[in-house]
């Protein structure tokens, strides 16, 4: 709503039952108002209110994929750690024949994190879009 409070002077206080307000209340979350005095008020004079709508599975469907992404992430550190660990020791030459097969590993995970990592943000990008 539009800053038109300067010249609210007036309070009207209401008294509701649990079950009136938590009614009240779950309507004005699926609502835009940030405030509740917004949306009782757009209630009272009839204004337009704007709803969200919110599929619980895709929401469940999001918070999976940013948790695997997260791992993702966090496993290509650990990965990149171990490599350059790894490369600190590179004078004894049954770990360079490692590192080297260390390293076509990297690339097949990396490019594996990629993909999921893309996969996830087309996901996303529909999510939102709904």
């Amino acid at each position: 709503m539009k800053r038109e409070n300067s010249n609210r002077t007036r309070i009207v206080g209401l008294r509701f039952t649990p079950e009136e307000y938590t009614k009240i209340e779950k309507k004005w979350k699926t609502s835009t108002c940030r405030k509740l005095s917004d949306y009782i008020r757009r209630h009272l004079f009839e204004k337009s209110i704007n709803t969200i709508y919110r599929n619980q599975s895709l929401d469940d469907m999001a918070h999976e994929m940013m948790q695997l992404f997260k791992q993702l992430n966090g496993i290509g550190n650990n990965f990149n750690q171990a490599v350059k660990k790894l490369h600190t020791l590179n004078q004894i030459p049954e770990f360079k024949v490692w590192i080297i097969s260390a390293e076509l590993d990297k690339k097949i995970l990396f490019d594996k994190i990629d993909e999921i990592k893309n996969y996830i943000r087309k996901i996303s990008e529909k999510w939102l879009r709904s």
